[in-house]
């Protein structure tokens, strides 16, 4: 079966995204939509996804490229590059500003617009702004997308865009709208991989809790290492609870800010290649005996407010997500866990009285 990828961008949020982020917006199913497509993330995206790094080696894509007519000749240069690198897997490139050709019958959408934060800007600025744009993305995808498409958002603030998503889409099913904290979760395996001066894949079971934002939980009191000895607990191998109490945990938090003061531009290829990662897990499967961090719909789980989205660990089997159950939650985690759905409590009353 082939699958279609789309690619649209917003004209507005990507001039102010050339300062500070840059946003897509990407559909994945039998086809894919995306914005920005001619962006850092999108550029960084669409090869990965052309040589399979998103749906598997020996998955034939088609992918549809969505912009606004200002950007149609940036558009039509990057279906040249395409086309040019002759990917054994793309089976076709549409370049179109229709953004009914390009979200017809999607099953997988990838969001990556949205009105960036700035300094100086207010969090309900961002919000309502971003209420807006993803209303009426909602309802391009209520109308246009396969009844049962999986959506990943990844324009801040990710979970709370999702969250109005859902509200706005109401046919597809609360479980196939996500938010990307898969960025945050590599992350994390990368910071333990150098601190033990090991292979990162022999790192796993690393948890993102809640919101993709300062306040989430890079939480360690489950993950593992393969030594090649057995598996052995991440805390007894770093032996520095100190650290992974303070320091590991504002990395993690503070991680995104620290490169784009280092490349004057935000994480683009750590993000491109996450939402392929967090995309090809939950379609293809987690493997065995392994989890990973998604932003999902909550259930209750872990006293967690039912209806936000927040990041969980999950398993994914046959195209369907699972929060892991029974994980033992200390007083200290209990703690950040908490903050940080303050936090996404504090947005969703921002974003509701935005609507209002």
């Amino acid at each position: 079966m082939v699958r279609q990828i789309c690619f649209t961008r917003n004209r507005l949020a990507v001039l102010l995204l050339f300062y500070f982020h840059i946003y897509f917006k990407v559909i994945v199913s039998q086809q894919f939509t995306s914005t920005y497509s001619t962006g850092h993330i999108g550029y960084a995206l669409v090869p990965m996804i052309a040589r399979g790094a998103m749906l598997g080696p020996d998955q034939p894509v088609i992918i549809n490229m969505l912009d606004i007519e200002p950007a149609a000749e940036a558009l039509k240069g990057l279906k040249m590059e395409l086309t040019d690198a002759a990917f054994p897997l793309l089976r076709g490139v549409v370049a179109t500003t229709n953004v009914i050709e390009a979200c017809k019958n999607v099953d997988i959408a990838v969001m990556l617009g949205g009105f960036p934060r700035k300094e100086g800007t207010e969090r309900k600025d961002v919000i309502s702004k971003n209420v807006l744009i993803y209303k009426a993305q909602a309802s391009a995808l209520e109308q246009h997308a396969a009844p049962n498409c999986k959506v990943l958002v990844v324009a801040n603030p990710a979970n709370t865009n999702a969250l109005i998503l859902k509200e706005f889409a109401p046919s597809i099913p609360e479980e196939n709208i996500t938010c990307l904290t898969r960025l945050d979760h590599n992350r994390a395996l990368g910071q333990i991989s150098e601190m033990l001066g090991v292979q990162v894949n022999d790192v796993k079971n690393v948890i993102i809790w809640g919101n993709h934002s300062s306040t989430q939980f890079p939480d360690v009191n489950h993950a593992t290492v393969d030594t090649g000895n057995g598996l052995k607990h991440v805390r007894e191998l770093v032996a520095n609870d100190h650290w992974l109490s303070t320091e590991f945990i504002t990395t993690m938090q503070q991680r995104g800010a620290a490169i784009i003061k280092a490349r004057k531009q935000s994480s683009a290829l750590s993000a491109a290649s996450s939402a392929c990662d967090h995309i090809r897990d939950w379609v293809i499967g987690t493997p065995k005996g392994t989890w990973v961090s998604m932003g999902v719909y909550s259930d209750g789980s872990y006293g967690i407010q039912p209806g936000l989205i927040y990041s969980f660990p999950v398993t994914c089997e046959k195209g369907e997500w699972s929060i892991v159950q029974g994980l033992n939650i200390d007083e200290f985690s209990r703690a950040k866990m908490d903050a940080t759905a303050k936090e996404l409590i504090e947005e969703k009353s921002l974003a509701y009285s935005c609507l209002n």
